[in-house]
């Protein structure tokens, strides 16, 4: 290659470098790189006032199909949940840590939706060798609760775990390590009245798929930690109902 290719080549390098550099830096200044190019490239964003529905090898997300039994002995399946939005959960009566929290969150929801005959929650139990019927009921029982339309649920254990990490991708699992001897999430399902499994979006636009339940609502929270979620989700509970 002559001297006069290599000067020609240097000229295009340096052209580019002065048209092009600085807008790519001040892109990535305003962090337009990371909202706007990395996630949603070739789709607009849906409004701020949507849901989005949670994709699955390319189809909306249903909730699977279950059934189980209730705190009074009545079987309850997906299908009489069918026309309502509602919340669900997996937890157990005997947890130590996450649960109380979880479920506390659960009855200021209760106590914000609950008058609204089209909102529910199922809490299925993890641990459904001690938290027969007669168990849920008197813990339903120790957190007041009487609305019809929440119902703590037990059965078959392998049928309850290939629900939480298959069917919801909510994990949960026996673990002697920690206390009470189950693993789980605390994460928080919202289901749609046709039975859809639905999300708000993150400031990037993608959807944040679960609520976390775990995190006491009102709290103050340290720069870094983890937000609270439970007014997030009232506030898509009502946009649904």
């Amino acid at each position: 290659m002559n001297s006069k290719s290599y000067i020609g080549i240097s000229l295009v390098i340096l052209v580019f470098g002065i048209i092009f550099i600085p807008k790519i830096i001040d892109r990535i200044t305003n962090d337009e790189v990371v909202k706007n190019d990395r996630l949603n490239i070739g789709r607009e964003l849906p409004k701020s006032d949507e849901l989005s529905y949670i994709e699955l090898y390319g189809e909306n997300k249903k909730v699977p199909d279950f059934q189980f039994v209730n705190q009074n002995g009545d079987t309850i399946s997906n299908k009489d949940y069918l026309g309502k939005v509602y919340v669900v959960e997996f937890f157990f009566t005997t947890c130590p840590s996450i649960c109380p929290i979880m479920n506390k969150n659960l009855v200021e929801v209760e106590k914000e939706l609950g008058k609204n005959e089209d909102f529910g929650i199922v809490s299925i139990s993890i641990d459904p060798v001690h938290d027969t019927p007669e168990v849920l009921k008197e813990y339903a029982e120790n957190y007041e609760i009487d609305n019809p339309n929440w119902n703590f649920l037990t059965g078959d254990k392998e049928d309850i775990y290939t629900l939480a990490n298959k069917g919801f991708g909510i994990f949960a699992n026996t673990d002697e390590t920690v206390p009470g001897g189950f693993a789980h999430s605390g994460l928080f399902a919202l289901i749609d009245r046709e039975g859809y499994v639905r999300s708000r979006l993150d400031n990037y636009g993608n959807p944040i798929i679960y609520y976390k339940g775990s995190i006491e609502r009102g709290v103050s929270v340290l720069e870094g930690e983890e937000e609270p979620q439970i007014d997030i989700l009232i506030e898509d509970l009502r946009k649904l109902l």
